[in-house]
């Protein structure tokens, strides 16, 4: 049985602002480092996650992006993911998140081929497991697939795959509070602050707490939750759509596709599903989960129709709508100080990355608190004062 939500503490060494994936696997790391001796409560508007991101995600894991550090932070959270009973565990019961090694198949036009192939190098100098296959080999390992019009694919032949983000989220979140963090059902509505400090954070109860350290790990809503704090981020809903069907011919080891397009589609237990993210014209701020059938049937269903004959003849069982928490300016993650505010930490911006690099976010995250620094992997082309310098990152491999 799930304690309930405690009761709000006058006082915290480190506030976190939000409980999802990346708030709860901050708290983690904090409460098992014996460095942290103070107090760390999250605080989390609604702990049945019915809205949540996280468990509205695909729940996927790759290797295959455009920027080392993307590489190496989703390399940590897959180490991380072999080895998930040692680090989340509580009193000895296992923590399975049925992951699915069925790796990930980015499908390049003959327009495309030279990103995928700029793409690869930087895996490779990763020590990445992928491999470029031409047509042939594409049509040869995989003979469920059309390959007219396919110039080339990339493979990720480990580290890549699929599983329950729900049961992963609910982990990280008992094991932090196992270790002592303190999790408070509220919303934060105002933030204090001095000249170069905040000092406290407002809740919508009416309560208040004072805090050493306020991380936002806001999700979608991180833009409004630093706005309270004076700062301006570059964080909003964009709204995503997952459609599950059935189709008569099983294919259980297929990889999550990826058509040139940007339309996806994996296996899903007995059915499959499939998505993808509309033109950026069409692709406003939002916070509605209301669904649009319109894109599987104009864009969608005919895309994977196309490259997989067998899904033309399908049957649509369900769907659902979830928010990225994106970056309006170069789809990355956002972590590290605020250059003014020196207790203001951001954990946000993931454009759709914030479940599979969840782990390592935590990690540097507790890492810049205890040790001032990053220590595990280096992650300062991620912060936030890059927007300010002109140091943009730009992730290609955005899904």
């Amino acid at each position: 049985m799930s304690k309930p939500e405690s009761a709000i503490p006058a006082t915290a060494d480190v506030v976190v602002v939000g409980g999802g994936i990346v708030g709860s696997a901050t708290a983690y790391f904090l409460t098992r480092d014996p460095a942290m001796a103070g107090r760390v409560v999250v605080v989390e508007r609604d702990p049945t996650y019915a809205r949540a991101s996280t468990p509205r995600s695909a729940g996927s894991i790759r290797q295959q992006f455009s920027t080392p550090e993307n590489i190496r932070m989703s390399q940590f959270g897959m180490a991380f993911l072999r080895d998930l009973d040692r680090h989340l565990g509580v009193d000895g019961e296992p923590v399975d998140v049925g992951f699915r090694e069925n790796g990930y198949l980015f499908l390049a036009s003959a327009d495309g081929v030279g990103v995928l192939e700029a793409n690869h190098r930087v895996q490779r100098a990763c020590d990445a497991a992928v491999e470029l296959l031409d047509p042939a080999a594409l049509a040869r390992t995989f003979p469920w697939l059309a390959t007219e019009g396919i110039a080339a694919g990339s493979f990720g032949t480990a580290n890549e795959g699929w599983f329950d983000p729900h049961t992963l989220l609910m982990a990280f979140r008992r094991k932090a509070r196992a270790q002592g963090a303190v999790y408070v059902e509220d919303e934060v509505v105002a933030v204090e602050r001095t000249a170069g400090r905040v000092d406290a954070v407002g809740l919508a109860s009416g309560g208040r707490i004072g805090c050493g350290t306020m991380v936002c790990a806001a999700g979608p809503n991180a833009g409004r939750v630093a706005a309270l704090a004076g700062a301006e981020l570059p964080v909003a809903h964009r709204k995503r759509f997952v459609y599950v069907f059935d189709c008569k011919e099983r294919f259980p080891q297929m990889p999550l596709v990826i058509c040139p397009n940007g339309v996806w589609v994996r296996p899903e237990g007995a059915g499959y599903v499939c998505g993808t993210s509309p033109p950026e014209d069409q692709d406003p701020d939002c916070e509605d989960l209301e669904l649009d059938y319109a894109m599987f049937d104009d864009v969608v269903w005919p895309t994977i129709a196309e490259r997989i004959p067998a899904f033309e003849a399908i049957k649509l069982t369900g769907a659902w709508a979830g928010h990225y928490d994106f970056n309006t300016v170069d789809h990355n993650g956002i972590i590290g100080r605020h250059p003014e505010v020196a207790n203001l930490i951001f954990a946000n911006g993931f454009s759709g990355h914030g479940l599979q690099q969840a782990p390592a976010t935590g990690r540097a995250v507790s890492e810049l608190i205890l040790a001032g620094r990053f220590v595990t992997l280096d992650l300062s082309r991620f912060a936030y004062t890059r927007f300010a310098e002109g140091r943009l990152v730009q992730e290609i491999n955005v899904v």
